[in-house]
């Protein structure tokens, strides 16, 4: 919402599996985003999870469901992307590991 209309609106009560977002968009940061960014990608909840299992199976990483979300949007817009050279960050092993293998029960 901030992004598409140029002021920062705050988040109240973000509930969300990935807590390491659960933070206030600052100044600073939505300045960069800004002259930076051209688009953002919202994911829901099952999206981040799917991105954890699917780092997992194929990967064997351990990635807390913030450091999932850059994987999860990609898997998102795939279609729109295919044959396109791209990069992701991940990053994020900060998660109790029967938490992270319950997260897929």
């Amino acid at each position: 919402r901030s992004f598409k209309s140029g002021r920062i609106f705050p988040s109240v009560n973000p509930n969300t599996i990935a807590d390491g977002l659960r933070t206030q968009l600052a100044d600073l940061t939505f300045a960069v985003i800004r002259e930076n960014v051209e688009d953002i990608v919202t994911v829901t909840e099952a999206e981040i999870v799917n991105a954890m299992k699917f780092l997992w199976e194929r990967m064997k990483l351990v990635v807390e469901p913030s450091g999932a979300v850059s994987l999860a949007g990609l898997l998102k817009m795939s279609d729109r992307l295919r044959g396109a050279k791209t990069g992701v960050i991940i990053s994020g092993g900060n998660i109790d590991l029967s938490q992270f293998f319950s997260t897929f029960l």
